[in-house]
């Protein structure tokens, strides 16, 4: 039987699902026999490392030789980033090798008991920039996964949701992803397996570790109130807030005995007390609910139903937000931690080769179809010739259905113009201000001398299913052209010293 896999790489946790015999997606238990695994990564000596729970509870009194070591230092959060890099035995280490290493964890995890892997699927928010979904295929690979495909969490989850529910799902669906790290709402056009993603909206930077930082945060400064001094991290540190959390879930008031250097307290929190802190950052996740309607012209009573996915989904506040946005009651089709990875699973059997299926497994596929569409615009500097000054133009608009590749036809703007400026850029909403854009990449085209102005210039940009792009700038004279793959682009930046082949897990 084939092994055919889905990862749900988390901020917090990761989880790890299976097609099974029958077709259908199952959770695999890491090798201590949890369904979801701590995104946490222990460097035990120079090339030793943990992964998972023993990491976890050692990140609290080892932080030096851990990621992440402080809060909101999770390497998922700086996917794509060159810039970010944990020194630890004077290896350098980047958001890409620790991923990888989590990854050859889950990996090595999953092929003691089943054997080896033949494909797998890895999750990405539906909010990663493309230098962040490339980083995350490239951690795979290093992992030693056979990856072909990278699908977008919410997206994954609504695989899940349509294969497990039920009843056949049918209607426009908000698939509301509030994780450990990041924030994804995207809506979905469903009809049984056939899965349309309308579009998507998130905050890259809000899960549940904010949340636990916030309740870290209440209790110290109840703590300096009794008694006029600071709490040290380590006497009520992010472990013991997460735990707290989900006291607070359940029940309406907490008493945190705080015994340290620093002095002696009981401190009770209420679930208001609790509510008030963290306010905001569930009014972040209702603004971008409420941006992505907006963006479809929908109201929310043209919603079928609202799907939970991700373990912050669990906090009373999050579903009275929602409650407040909708009228009613959000939907739980399964467990809300696990939902992504089992859907990834699905989406890996979706996209192999039939011939290493079994045939229930072909049944349970055959019949899926999905369209998503990209998250974000991408556009090209070019000169405004009303006002002689340089502005942005769109080429890939978001929500364009993807894959595509789309070619603009521009021109040289003066006489002897021997080289184009090519500039690509990426950005939430269309936009021509270049102040408000980001620049993703920056080139030269050499042009011959002596033409006149008009001359042809064809822009290409071509984005794949695994939403990540190409861009080409060609002179139509000439045929002369230059191009740029944002992924080599990346590739080449990563300042990683770490050799993951080297690393042993212990």
């Amino acid at each position: 039987m084939a092994n055919i896999i889905g990862i749900d790489l988390g901020t917090t946790y990761s989880a790890v699902a299976k097609i099974n015999d029958s077709g259908k997606p199952e959770i695999v238990p890491d090798e201590q026999g949890n369904n979801i695994t701590p995104s946490v990564v222990e460097f035990t000596g120079k090339e030793k490392y943990s992964v998972g729970a023993t990491a976890k509870k050692m990140s609290e009194v080892n932080a030096k030789y851990c990621v992440p070591n402080t809060p909101g230092d999770e390497a998922k959060r700086h996917m794509g980033s060159t810039e970010k890099v944990y020194e630890i035995y004077d290896i350098k280490h980047t958001p890409l090798s620790i991923s990888a290493l989590i990854l050859k964890k889950l990996k090595e995890d999953f092929e003691k008991i089943h054997g080896p892997i033949d494909t797998a699927v890895v999750t990405v928010p539906a909010n990663f920039a493309n230098e962040a979904r490339e980083a995350t295929a490239e951690a795979a690979k290093l992992a030693g996964l056979n990856v072909e495909n990278i699908i977008n969490e919410p997206t994954a989850a609504t695989f899940a949701c349509s294969v497990l529910s039920s009843q056949e799902l049918s209607g426009k669906y908000v698939i509301y992803d509030f994780g450990g790290g990041t924030f994804d709402c995207s809506i979905a056009e469903v009809q049984g397996h056939d899965i349309e993603i309308l579009t998507s909206e998130g905050v890259q930077k809000l899960g549940g570790k904010d949340i636990d930082l916030a309740l870290m945060n209440l209790v110290a400064k109840r703590f300096k109130e009794e008694t006029g001094k600071n709490l040290n991290s380590r006497s009520y540190g992010i472990l013991k807030a997460e735990e707290d959390k989900k006291s607070l879930s359940d029940r309406e008031s907490i008493l945190v005995s705080i015994q340290s250097p620093e002095g002696l307290a009981d401190i009770t929190i209420t679930r208001e007390d609790f509510e008030e802190v963290i306010s905001s950052l569930v009014l972040q996740a209702e603004m971008a609910v409420e941006v992505a309607l907006e963006r479809l012209d929908l109201k929310p009573d043209q919603i079928t139903d609202i799907i939970l996915v991700g373990g912050s989904t669990r906090i009373p506040l999050v579903k009275k937000s929602i409650a407040k946005i909708f009228g009613r009651e959000p939907k739980l089709l399964g467990n809300p931690d696990e939902m992504v990875a089992l859907g990834a699973a699905i989406y890996a059997a979706y996209k192999s080769e039939g011939n290493i299926l079994n045939p229930l497994q072909r049944q349970s596929v055959h019949k899926m179809n999905i369209q998503e569409v990209t998250g974000y615009c991408f556009g090209v500097e070019v000169l405004d010739t009303a006002t002689g000054k340089s502005k942005n133009m769109v080429i890939i608009d978001r929500n364009e259905k993807i894959p595509c590749s789309i070619t603009e036809s521009l021109a040289t703007v003066v006489d002897n113009q021997t080289a184009l400026n090519c500039h690509v850029t990426q950005h939430a909403e269309k936009e021509e201000d270049l102040t408000f854009v980001r620049s993703v990449w920056k080139g030269k085209l050499e042009l011959p001398p002596g033409r006149p102005q008009g001359q042809e210039i064809k822009v290409t940009y071509s984005f794949t299913e695994n939403q990540t792009m190409n861009c080409t700038f060609m002179d139509v004279g000439t045929g002369k052209k230059t191009s740029v793959d944002l992924d080599n682009l990346r590739k080449s930046a990563d300042k990683s010293t770490a050799d993951i082949d080297e690393f042993k897990v212990e």
